[in-house]
């Protein structure tokens, strides 16, 4: 069963699509007046011109590109960014320069991808030991490298 969600499009861009049958995610393209400049590490919010409203419980995720970050080293600053079900905001993508050299965003542009999930809430069980496993608190590179 596919998932409706309302959206309002604001821009003068397709809504976003799945490119391929296999697609998870749904390329957000910019919604700009004039072409928008980067320098080297500065991030800033680009428009979209879409609004949306998920049913509970789902999330929408905002992540980077691959190609837009291997070709420009343009990513998501806060990526994956969260869209909750009771935000009714212009979405906005926060991308940074990673890059050595200024990038310039043109209107259109596909900047990041959207990935809609249902999630789970949870309830605290407070207790004082949790059960032992052969990991333990072992993280950050606790399985080695190879």
């Amino acid at each position: 069963m596919d998932l409706r969600v309302k959206i309002i499009n604001k821009s003068p861009h397709f809504l976003p699509i799945y490119q391929t049958n296999g697609s998870s995610g749904m390329d957000l393209r910019a919604w700009l007046l004039e072409p928008m400049a980067l320098k080297p590490l500065e991030r800033k919010l680009i428009p979209t011109g879409l609004y949306i409203s998920l049913p509970e419980p789902y999330e929408a995720q905002v992540r980077p590109r691959s190609g837009l970050a291997i070709k420009k080293g343009l990513t998501v600053v806060n990526a994956p960014g969260t869209i909750d079900s009771d935000y009714r905001g212009e979405i906005m993508v926060a991308l940074i320069n990673l890059s050595a050299e200024e990038q310039i965003i043109n209107d259109g542009e596909r900047i990041a991808q959207l990935i809609v999930s249902k999630y789970e809430k949870v309830l605290w069980d407070e207790v004082v030991s949790l059960d032992e496993t052969e990991r333990g608190a072992g993280g950050f590179g606790h399985s080695g490298s190879k």
